[in-house]
């Protein structure tokens, strides 16, 4: 398979099925474009094995064999004719992606494969960065940045954030499979009481709690996000203006999700909230309009590693 099909599929992948992400993607140039499609692809592909309806032990040794999959990527040898690995290696060797993050990703799915709670929000920190902040910074890789040290742990948190809003966004479909990642701890505090025995087999389709002291808890866990949200996107000036729009749509969306989460914390027991795509395309435009009118840098923004691109 060429490197042209390659990327072809992983921009459908993400077209397809990155329904948030998709609409920042959409703002890069096409190298940049292609490059975070592959990415894309492969942590979905790894995140679709945690969320698949296999077995148990099935999903653990497909997690295993993505994890190898990651070792030979690092190492500069994608499998010949797996579509997404030939786009994410081609990517690799044109941008300076941390290809060993998606280890971490793994690691967060083994962690929901064997119905890991968190007692701590500590440990619920671990697992966010496992899955959320290893994208940001893969993604990081991607956008490239004046200085990727300092940029790196940005981007971490803005994954963090990112991670809250999903955690909060599926309080009820996460019970009705069994999980729990609202910590302990905080459950406590608010006099919640929810762990992970239900699921389909017993019928539970929400939370068997009142709505008060769950909203509570999420009013609490909303704040929570937002300061991780105030740290992730001090990354954008740190950006080009093309990385810095994709980045703020990205950001955007989750940010004005978690609003009308925290707006009505209630709703969650209900059903998934979401915004509209009219609302989506909105904040990407807004996005890049605020990214245009920026003043420009003084100094080129790219990391020297990227390709110089056009458009």
């Amino acid at each position: 398979m060429d490197v042209t099909t390659a990327y072809q599929h992983c921009e459908q992948v993400t077209s397809t099925e990155a329904r948030n992400f998709s609409y920042g993607i959409k703002l890069l140039p096409p190298a940049k474009r292609r490059a975070l499609s592959a990415v894309y692809a492969f942590a979905r592909r790894i995140d679709d094995i945690g969320d698949g309806t296999l077995p148990a032990a099935d999903k653990l040794t497909a997690l295993a064999e993505a994890r190898v999959a990651v070792q030979a990527l690092a190492g500069g040898q994608p499998p010949a004719g797996d579509p997404v690995l030939i786009a994410l290696g081609d990517a690799a060797r044109r941008f300076p992606i941390p290809v060993e993050a998606f280890a971490e990703i793994v690691d967060g799915c083994v962690a929901d494969v064997r119905g890991t709670s968190y007692a701590t929000f500590d440990e619920l920190l671990h697992y966010c960065r496992c899955v959320a902040g290893s994208v940001g910074r893969l993604s990081l890789g991607v956008f490239g940045a004046q200085d990727q040290e300092a940029a790196a742990p940005l981007a971490d948190a803005l994954g963090v954030a990112l991670q809250l809003t999903n955690i909060l966004r599926d309080i009820r479909e996460d019970y009705h499979n069994g999980r729990v990642y609202l910590p302990a701890e905080d459950l406590s505090r608010f006099g919640c009481t929810l762990d992970g025995t239900g699921g389909p087999e017993r019928g539970d389709t929400q939370p068997p709690m009142d709505s008060g002291p769950l909203a509570r808890v999420v009013e609490f866990e909303a704040d929570r996000a937002r300061t991780w949200y105030a740290t992730g996107t001090r990354l954008l000036p740190m950006l080009d203006r093309r990385s810095a729009a994709s980045a703020g749509a990205m950001a955007g969306i989750y940010r004005r999700l978690l609003e009308q989460i925290a707006a009505a914390p209630a709703e969650v027991l209900k059903g998934r909230l979401s915004l509209s795509p009219g609302e989506k395309v909105m904040v990407a435009v807004r996005s890049l309009a605020g990214m245009v009118l920026r003043p420009r840098p003084r100094t080129i923004s790219l990391a020297s590693a990227a390709p110089r691109e056009t458009s």
